[in-house]
């Protein structure tokens, strides 16, 4: 189904009704919505014109989704419903799609004016910034424009970015550090535990050889406990990012986590962003937004030079985790790429490629590389921000990772 009809259903179910309206009319007025304007006259009469809310609301779907001719095209050429060129119509048209629709549609509704009707540069006033719903696409529209904002609308922007980033952080640091903090701690053996840091399952393994029968019981000459991360254990994390245009998302979202890890003293955490130039920007981990302007949305892709930088930087491979989060389109030397990850994990590195950090569904990747990794023990798969935190602690612990069963298969031959 199209965008239009989604939008046009998901606003329809959201919408209060009035209980004792006629069910024929009420179904009428149902399909007029979902169907919109132009069907008014498709129906020979059989739809009732809208009004109050209802017109209301169908006027702000047919100013984004009316029109003749190819959707994709719309926006380029004339029309014969839209938002036109004006800024104060734009403003008053994000006014009402916030007043009749809830935020979820809004989120929809504005990547779609962007996409279709080319209203990225009026997100360069101060004005339309104040308007929009922000959310996690909205953020990554802003910092590809970023570097062509005027002067009085940077402080803007920064202000709609640190709102997002801060109901992220609110959503997922605190989930996050409770998990990598058990991780931690189960990656420190002890050998002499206080009774409430033994392992018992991995302490009774270890001393089945001591089974007696006849007491039906194990006698435990080994214990085996967790250490205590805070006192004797640390471990080295680098994030690798792909900064090209279609990443944004996960982008966003790293940064968040970038700064959420770089928080935890246990781990020393590494933020490395890259295109065909790579730039560390572990110093501004302090402050996600500053780790987001700092990064350039766009241009092209050199994966084997963003990894040769992050081996450079590791200084105790059996304590290190690289997580590279890229769609693996490289455009620089695919073989110096896949040899350097082999490298890196005979070396005692745990590598871990995700395809996409976010929630936007399936991405496209390149298959070939995916499978090339995952040949070489470096499973490449999308990941949501819910399970990153699962994937880091079992990456800390040494242990399988949470591979989703679509992620990509082993290729024959990974490299010559």
């Amino acid at each position: 189904m199209s965008t239009d009809t989604d939008t046009r259903t998901h606003t329809d179910a959201d919408t209060d009704t009035d209980t004792h309206t006629d069910p024929a009319t009420e179904r009428l007025r149902r399909w007029r919505l979902v169907l919109g304007a132009d069907s008014a006259a498709g129906a020979g009469g059989g739809f009732a014109a809208l009004s109050g809310a209802d017109g209301a609301m169908d006027r702000a779907l047919e100013a984004l989704y009316g029109g003749q001719g190819d959707p994709a095209a719309q926006g380029s050429g004339p029309r014969e419903a839209g938002l036109g060129g004006s800024a104060p119509r734009v403003a008053r048209w994000l006014g009402d799609i916030r007043t009749y629709f809830p935020a979820s549609v809004v989120q929809v509704m504005q990547r779609d004016a962007i996409d279709r009707l080319g209203l990225a540069a009026l997100l360069l006033e101060p004005e339309m910034l104040e308007a929009v719903e922000a959310d996690v696409h909205l953020v990554g529209t802003l910092l590809s424009l970023h570097k062509a904002m005027p002067e009085t609308t940077k402080e803007t922007a920064r202000t709609v970015v640190r709102k997002v980033v801060e109901d992220l952080e609110k959503r997922l640091a605190a989930r996050t550090r409770a998990t990598l903090t058990g991780a931690l701690d189960r990656s420190a053996r002890i050998s002499r535990p206080r009774h409430r840091d033994i392992d018992w399952d991995r302490t009774i393994r270890a001393n089945l050889k001591n089974y007696l029968p006849e007491h039906r019981t194990v006698v435990p000459e080994r214990l085996v406990g967790y250490g205590r991360a805070a006192r004797s254990v640390k471990k080295d994390v680098i994030l690798c990012i792909d900064q090209s245009g279609s990443m944004a998302a996960s982008v966003v979202y790293a940064s968040v986590f970038g700064a959420v890890l770089a928080s935890m003293r246990t781990l020393d955490t590494r933020l490395v962003v890259f295109d065909t130039s790579v730039v560390d920007l572990t110093d501004q981990l302090s402050d996600p937004v500053d780790v987001l302007f700092g990064t350039q949305l766009g241009g092209g892709t050199d994966i084997n030079r963003a990894l040769a930088y992050c081996q450079s930087r590791i200084t105790r491979p059996a304590e290190t985790v690289v997580v590279l989060i890229s769609d693996l389109y490289e455009g620089g030397i695919r073989d110096g790429m896949l040899k350097r990850v082999a490298a890196m994990k005979a070396a005692g590195v745990q590598c871990v490629t995700l395809l996409a950090l976010s929630d936007e569904g399936a991405p496209a990747y390149d298959r070939e590389h995916a499978a090339a990794l995952a040949a070489l023990g470096a499973p490449a798969f999308a990941c949501t921000p819910d399970l990153f935190p699962e994937v880091m602690a079992a990456a800390l612990e040494k242990r399988p990772l949470p591979v989703p069963e679509t992620a990509a298969r082993p290729a024959a031959t990974p490299f010559p």
